[in-house]
């Protein structure tokens, strides 16, 4: 009995790699990025506006 593996040669793993690693590293990035503006936008905001919508000046940081 003939068994076959599908083994993807060591360019194509290589390259899926690289791949991966880049999109892993945008993905990461854009999250920052989105939270970094989104604790800005709050800080921006009166304690009394913080407090209409649950929060405390000091929990901005732990939210992202």
């Amino acid at each position: 009995m003939n068994t076959f593996t599908n083994i993807a040669p060591f360019g194509a793993i290589t390259t899926y790699a690289i791949v991966k690693f880049f999109s892993d590293l945008t993905a990461y990035a854009i999250a920052w990025n989105n939270a970094r503006v989104t604790r800005n936008e709050l800080y921006k905001l009166s304690d009394r506006a913080l407090d209409d919508i649950g929060l405390a000046r000091v929990d901005i940081v732990n939210i992202f």
